[in-house]
Parts: structure tokens; sequence; C-alpha cells
């Protein structure tokens, strides 16, 4: 029962957020959108703040739960598939970009009012930040430090695009984001940029 108490705070938090912005919600707001006693929201987080990281917490599980129902078995994304590697960052990169546009209200709070939550929220959003690198490190299958920082630079990139499509509350726009930027890393590849050898050329 708690669970599903907290998962209704957490989805109130951020559609309330969406509407009115970290700074101008309040915890009665989410209460009256949630449906739930101010008791039960005490009993459950400490704060507004604390609500509120659950709730990009939250935007974490269920941004990773749809690019995994995405990514498949046997699509080309998938772990273990025979494709090229810009291929697999090809289907993964537009399945996130698929799952931002789905989850709107907890993108908005992922990528826009994390900014106004503090010291604490952006903490946890560079360390969001360095697994999404780790993780395309990974689909690239790189290993060398040029190809780490490559991969460093693509994320960083993506982040200033789609929290700029989120700021404009343009779900659309941020999907169309994908093929210009899957163009780039293709040739961000086969000029060597994720090698040793291409970073010093």
């Amino acid at each position: 029962m708690e669970r599903i108490q907290r998962d209704r705070l957490c989805a109130a938090m951020a559609a309330v957020m969406a509407e009115k912005g970290y700074a101008r919600t309040s915890v009665e707001d989410v209460l009256r959108r949630a449906g739930v006693s101010r008791q039960t929201f005490y009993r459950i987080f400490d704060s507004k703040l604390d609500c509120f990281m659950a709730a990009f917490d939250r935007a974490g599980e269920l941004l990773l739960e749809r690019l995994l129902a995405m990514v498949e078995p046997g699509s080309p994304g998938a772990p273990g598939e025979p494709v090229e590697p810009v291929e697999r960052f090809a289907v993964v990169y537009t399945a996130y970009l698929d799952a931002l546009a789905a989850e709107w209200p907890y993108t908005r709070l992922f990528l826009v009012e994390v900014f106004a939550a503090g010291p604490e929220a952006m903490a946890r959003r560079t360390g969001v930040q360095d697994t999404i690198t780790a993780g395309l490190a990974d689909i690239l299958g790189v290993t060398g430090e040029a190809g780490r920082r490559t991969c460093q630079m693509i994320v960083a990139a993506t982040s200033a695009l789609v929290t700029a499509r989120a700021v404009d509350n343009d779900p659309e726009g941020l999907r169309a984001l994908g093929p210009p930027m899957i163009a780039h890393v293709r040739r961000l590849w086969e000029a060597g940029m994720f090698t040793e050898a291409g970073s010093a050329a």
C-alpha cells in the first residue's frame, strides 16, 4: 500500500511541477493531485525536496523500463546482436528520445525542474549523466580514454539539446533530435574520434 501511495505522490509531484515549476509547487498541491493525506505524505517523505528526489529516481526507473521494452531481444540494439556499433547506438538513442517524450511530466522534472531543486538534485543529475556516459561507451564498444571523452561530449550535447526542448514543452521537437545526432555520431565514428589515434589526428 505504501508503495502505491509513494508512486502516486511521485507522479503527482511530476505532474504539478510540469505545470507550475519547482518553486511554485507546494506540498498541498501535490496532496490534492495525488488524493493523499498530509499525514501519509509525511510518513513517506520528510519534505518537498525528499519527494522530488524520489520522483527524480522514479523518472530514471521509467526511462530504463521503457528503454528495455523498446530494445527487445532480436532488435539491432539488443545485447549480443551482431550489428555495427553505430547502428546499435541509433536504436538505443531513438528509444531514449521516445521514452523521454512518452513520460513528459517526469521528463520535465528530470531535465528542467532539477535545476531549481538545489545542489543535492544537481549532484544526482550529474551521477545519472556519468552512468549514461558509461552506457554509451559500452554500446559503442569504447575502451580508451579518448573514446570515453567523445562519449562524454555526446552525452553533454544531448543533455543540452533535450533540456532545451523540455523547456519549450516540445516533445515532438525532442524526438526530431534523433536523426541529426545519429548522423553526427556516425561521422565521429568514421573519423576515428572514438580511438586514441583518431583523437590525436
